[in-house]
């Protein structure tokens, strides 16, 4: 098993290597393969249990996903994000767990419903990576990797309700709802604090090498207690990632320039196992159905397909509808609230008590606010996307996986179950994953000028201010520099601050011989790049925390600053100080 295992490793790899190469999408390209493969007759049967699969495989590929996810931009579209993560998971729930008790009565209802919940949550990774390729809007791009972030835990808790009843535990819609608030409670609350500690330990050890290797077990840890703890094991691990990443830019440089290439080869990595070992699945589930089963599990299949197909669409769009409703609601109170005055009193108030914590940043704007209040808004264009981006991947595959060992199922049910969420999960990977980029080309939703020009405005804004805190630094440090060595040595501080600063100054000093100044230590001139570089993220931090600078925006900008501090750090590192 373990050199299986190994071959798919790298033969998934190799595959996935190949498309990246070609740009074509790499999930769709390793499932064709892998389908392809297992009907060669030489190839063993490679079969993971289900629990094991989960537990090794979604929480890195979420807490890797969660650290990139603009934490900012999450929370805007956090209404969207809810109502597919939570309330279409329900629906799709509903939908196939009626479908397929009505087409094959001996599962049960319950057991159709647990078919339900393992077929409902959508696995974004595939769409994602097209919706990147083909460079879908950021708004877009949020709600996806959004919803695919939680949809898992609302899936997971339903099926663990639907697990117990055909287990003969009695489970009332009061105990139902009250196991999904504690898991939600407790993943949330234990992925927050877990989340704060990992960032407390990224500020105190410097060692990238060392971070990095908690980094690689947070993941584990956190799901695993969690889960013990009757916690959703998902949502503590997308908690902690969006605390850990959100806090980063804090962090050290070499931290964050270390973490990037590790994450992306473990995606990388465990994405191509993934989609591999689902191609890979298609003799051994087959086999397990008897003749007599398979024209009424096929059946029941192509109508489940179809169901998640449709259910999609029909809840996108009121669900849209619904959300705008609500947030033209709450812009007009908060226009109101703007007339009257009561808000900016508010507002006033706040800005006080931040005022006497140190903080200095610039207040937001009345259309700023405004912002703050108004829902995320998606076109029909875009909400044609997300409708069509329903692919499912491990996590219906891993379930079912598990649900063959459940209590309460008989053989024929447990067989039908795994067959269904294969199908589906092919089905969906190959129709959609197929389709979808023609669609994005088609509606002409891939169309970001808007975004970009967004972007270039809070460029040129936060830039000027970023100079602006430049210069306030440099003038500290000159004042400084002038009273310790005097102001002979000026002259020479000017021409060293004009090599990473646009300040320029007309002094006496900056005509003296260079070789009569003061010459500064190399610590001193470390200091003074690195402190002009950590000034400057300093306002970006704040800018992103206010809310003016998105934060997709910030972390270029950062990544140019890390690259800087890197090759100062490297020059340091290679030879003398250039005098």
């Amino acid at each position: 098993m373990d050199a299986e295992i190994f071959y798919v490793l790298v033969g998934s790899v190799i595959v996935a290597a190949i498309a990246r190469w070609r740009g074509w999408p790499a999930p769709l390209l390793v499932t064709v393969v892998a389908l392809a493969v297992s009907f060669i007759p030489a190839v063993p049967n490679l079969r993971i249990d289900g629990h094991v699969l989960l537990t090794l495989v979604l929480p890195p590929l979420l807490y890797s996903a969660s650290l990139d996810v603009s934490f900012v931009s999450f929370r805007r579209s956090l209404p969207q994000i809810r109502r597919l993560g939570v309330g279409l998971v329900i629906v799709t729930t509903a939908a196939v767990g009626l479908v397929a008790w009505l087409i094959m009565p001996s599962l049960t209802l319950p057991g159709a419903l647990l078919l339900g919940a393992i077929v409902a949550p959508p696995d974004a990774v595939s769409a994602a990576a097209i919706g990147r390729r083909l460079g879908l809007p950021r708004r877009v791009m949020t709600v996806l990797s959004g919803e695919s972030l939680i949809n898992d835990a609302t899936s997971l808790t339903l099926y663990r309700v639907f697990a117990l009843i055909l287990a003969g535990t009695t489970v009332t819609v009061g105990s139902g709802l009250k196991d999904f608030v504690v898991a939600v409670v407790a993943g949330v609350g234990i992925g927050i604090v877990a989340g704060l500690g990992m960032h407390q330990l990224r500020m105190r050890i410097s060692d990238p090498v060392v971070i990095g290797t908690f980094g690689l077990l947070a993941p584990f840890g956190v799901y695993a207690i969690t889960e013990h703890l009757e916690g959703s094991g998902v949502l503590a691990v997308v908690a902690m990632g969006l605390v850990v990443g959100y806090n980063a830019p804090r962090t050290s440089y070499a931290t964050r320039m270390q973490e990037a290439p590790i994450w992306l080869s473990a995606d990388f990595l465990l994405e191509s196992f993934v989609f591999a070992y689902i191609g890979l699945q298609l003799p051994p589930v087959l086999a397990e159905l008897g003749a007599t089963q398979v024209g009424g599990v096929l059946w029941l299949a192509g109508a489940v397909f179809l169901v998640v197909l449709l259910v999609r669409p029909l809840f996108v769009y009121p669900a849209s509808a619904w959300g705008a409703f609500w947030s033209s609601l709450r812009l007009r109170r908060f226009e109101k609230a703007l007339a009257s005055g009561e808000f900016q009193r508010r507002v006033d108030a706040v800005a006080e008590k931040q005022r006497r914590k140190g903080w200095t940043g610039r207040r937001p704007s009345e259309e700023e606010l405004r912002e703050r209040f108004r829902e995320s808004q998606l076109t029909w264009r875009d909400n044609a996307v997300i409708s069509w981006a329903g692919m499912r991947g491990v996590v219906t595959l891993a379930t079912a996986l598990a649900a063959a060992d459940l209590a309460g199922l008989d053989t024929e049910a447990s067989h039908a179950i795994v067959v269904v969420a294969f199908l589906v999960t092919v089905g969906t990977l190959l129709l959609q994953g197929l389709t979808l980029p023609p669609l994005i080309r088609g509606l002409g939703v891939a169309d970001v000028t808007d975004e970009e020009e967004e972007d270039r405005r809070q460029l040129e804004q936060v830039r000027a201010r970023t100079r602006e805190a430049g210069k306030v630094f440099l003038d500290e440090k000159r004042a400084a520099w002038e009273q310790k060595h005097g102001a002979a040595s000026l002259g020479w501080f000017d021409r060293f601050a004009q090599r990473f600063s646009r300040v320029e100054r007309d002094t006496a000093q900056g005509q003296r011989d260079e070789d009569s100044m003061p010459r500064p230590s190399r610590d001193e001139l470390v200091g003074l790049s690195k402190g002009w570089l950590q000034v400057r993220r300093d306002v970006l931090i704040t800018e992103r925390d206010a809310g003016t600078l998105n934060e997709e925006v910030m972390r270029e900008l950062i990544h140019a600053m890390d690259a800087e501090e890197l090759a100062l750090d490297t020059r340091i590192a290679t030879g003398p100080t250039e005098r």
